[in-house]
């Protein structure tokens, strides 16, 4: 009896009696003709008035429920006029008692409560939303960032080779630098946090059941940002912020040196804990880009009840930018630039994913966001946080995922 819309009156009097109006049966499926079509559309008003003219308020408030529970099983919309808040939160208390009742149930029941959780939403209009995974707009993504972050490891050469010298150009006065000691171990222990971060991203994208669609949003977020970062550290250079470091321009002679080395940043990540030391590349901290970016997507795909985790990524987030200024490799406002910017892209690209009014109806969408326009063109409305085993072994894992997708989110 799942698609109302085709039921006859006889299936409409069936309905009725197993729902204790079976004195309605007449009145409702011989005297008026009322198809499961026309039940979807009854109102109060047409309850309470002629021709039915029912009489019992109580009958008139349960038959208004049981209607409204019709069309929420058979994805119509219950924003309507016909559907009063009163209904709503009725409707609502009971649908989350049956998805979230008694695991001792019926395996039928189980099931039932396991659909709830399948990965799928609802839209505005009552229609059942399927997150299509799009491996190849994933690709392209990886092919995007990829191509970024070599242009990223080039342009580093580049402005390393025309980095001030420290002689005549000092460190520029910062507020928290000058107040700070330069702590030695400090940068290595922001990329500790920043190696952390990336594990437990790590571990939430592997088991996220739309693990291509998350990670292609973080691909293109950072080929984003890291495209603006390679503007803006190429056309002004700052004097390097520690005389600590050891800068020198003018160390990269021809265009091939200059390819390998940069080639040498791209395969050590740009850390200094594989070896790698840069110099000139200061507005604005790439570290700051990658610590800022992980701990929002963290945060935002991972299972809200884990506050323990949030907490630990906010935490990890702020002494890895912390651990930077003290390592004095960047000045304070390189790293307050690189969060806002991270921070402001990761929340206005999902504004506009999450509402696709916002960025369908506005056609400068396209215009200025033409990867986000193509990128997002198939996913409808939030990304639910839905989690399973990507392998079929070890079976216990996978069986174990399936009986716990309730109570992961």
């Amino acid at each position: 009896m799942a698609d109302v819309e085709k039921w006859s009156t006889n299936d409409v009097s069936e309905w009725l009696q197993q729902n204790g109006f079976s004195k309605y049966c007449d009145l409702f499926c011989e005297e008026h003709d009322i198809d499961g079509q026309v039940l979807l559309l009854l109102t109060e008003a047409d309850l309470r008035n002629p021709p039915l003219s029912l009489s019992v308020l109580g009958d008139i408030k349960r038959l208004m429920i049981k209607i409204s529970q019709l069309r929420l099983d058979n994805g119509l919309d219950v924003d309507g006029n016909e559907l009063f808040p009163a209904y709503q939160n009725m409707l609502m208390r009971s649908r989350h008692q049956s998805s979230f009742g008694s695991r001792q149930g019926s395996r039928r029941s189980s099931q039932r409560r396991a659909s709830s959780f399948n990965g799928n939403l609802q839209n505005r209009n009552g229609q059942t939303v399927h997150f299509i995974q799009e491996k190849r707009k994933t690709f392209l993504s990886f092919i995007y960032v990829f191509l970024v972050f070599l242009l990223t490891a080039f342009t580093m050469v580049v402005v390393h080779d025309r980095v001030p010298d420290m002689e005549r150009y000092p460190p520029l006065p910062d507020i928290f630098l000058d107040n700070l000691p330069y702590i030695h171990w400090a940068f290595q222990a922001a990329e500790l946090c920043a190696i952390i971060l990336a594990t437990l991203f790590s571990i939430i994208l592997v088991l996220h059941k739309h693990r291509y669609i998350v990670l292609r949003r973080l691909f293109a977020l950072c080929g984003s940002v890291f495209l603006l970062r390679c503007i803006t550290m190429f056309v002004t250079s700052l004097s390097v912020p520690g005389v600590h470091l050891q800068c020198a321009g003018k160390v990269y002679g021809d265009t091939l040196t200059k390819m390998k080395r940069a080639l040498e940043i791209w395969l050590g990540f740009g850390m200094s804990l594989t070896g790698v030391h840069t110099c000139g590349d200061y507005m604005f901290s790439g570290h700051t880009i990658m610590i800022t970016m992980f701990n929002f997507f963290i945060t935002e795909y991972s299972p809200r009840k884990f506050y323990l985790v949030h907490t630990l990524t906010w935490v990890l987030n702020l002494f890895g930018i912390f651990f930077i200024l003290a390592g004095h490799e960047h000045y304070s406002i390189d790293v307050i630039i690189a969060f806002y910017i991270t921070s402001r892209m990761f929340l206005y690209y999902h504004t506009l994913a999450n509402n696709r009014a916002l960025s369908q109806e506005d056609k400068r969408t396209s215009v200025w966001f033409p990867m986000f326009s193509y990128f997002e063109a198939n996913v409808d409305g939030i990304v639910p946080n839905v989690y399973e085993w990507p392998c079929r072994y070890p079976a216990f894992l996978r069986e174990w995922f399936e009986s716990e997708k309730e109570a992961i989110d």
